[in-house]
């Protein structure tokens, strides 16, 4: 009976059903403001778990403060929220508003799809540039030979925008796999 029940229990935390295969996929992949990703990824043309993964790399999906000063669950700079309201327009935009999800979300999405135009839809190369910068991925971009030859393993010298990009596109694959139905995927 004891095994029974103790199968019971592992069956579940692998798998990810009940309670407490619940309780453990919010610990290790939390999704919250699902509402506010599904319409931003809708809004913007984003993948959802693109979004969500990137939220996760940033904050873990909670609202902090960096000690770069980037706010928020997507970590937006004071910098990049004026350039996004400018770009958006934003016309009543405060800093303080980065501590919305649903400004946030929306201003971090914003920028998601705007790195990927710039990048002639290379997410990997918009990752890398949310996490690095423009300027430093476009001079990357420049020494690989180009887009086309660009390998994110060999051109991107920051260790922690390697696994960064890394992250995001394994969590990426999670976010899909167990929250698609949430994601609206």
């Amino acid at each position: 009976m004891l095994a029974a029940v103790l199968g019971a229990s592992v069956a579940a935390l692998v798998t990810g059903a009940g309670p407490l295969g619940e309780a453990v996929r919010e610990l290790t992949l939390p999704l919250h403001h699902d509402d506010i990703i599904r319409q931003q990824a809708s809004d913007k043309n984003v993948d959802a778990a693109l979004i969500a993964a990137v939220i996760y790399e940033e904050s873990r999906f909670r609202d902090q403060t960096s000690h770069a000063g980037a706010r928020g669950l997507m970590q937006i700079t004071p910098e990049t929220a004026d350039f996004i309201a400018r770009r958006s327009g934003g016309i009543r935009f405060e800093q303080e508003d980065l501590a919305t999800p649903q400004i946030n979300i929306a201003y971090g999405a914003w920028f998601l799809r705007y790195l990927i135009d710039h990048y002639d839809g290379n997410e990997t190369l918009a990752v890398a540039a949310y996490n690095a910068g423009q300027t430093n991925v476009d001079r990357w971009v420049e020494r690989a030979g180009g887009p086309d030859q660009f390998d994110s393993a060999r051109h991107i010298p920051f260790p922690e925008t390697r696994a960064y990009v890394h992250n995001v596109q394994e969590r990426r694959g999670q976010y899909r796999d167990r929250y698609g139905n949430e994601l609206g995927l």
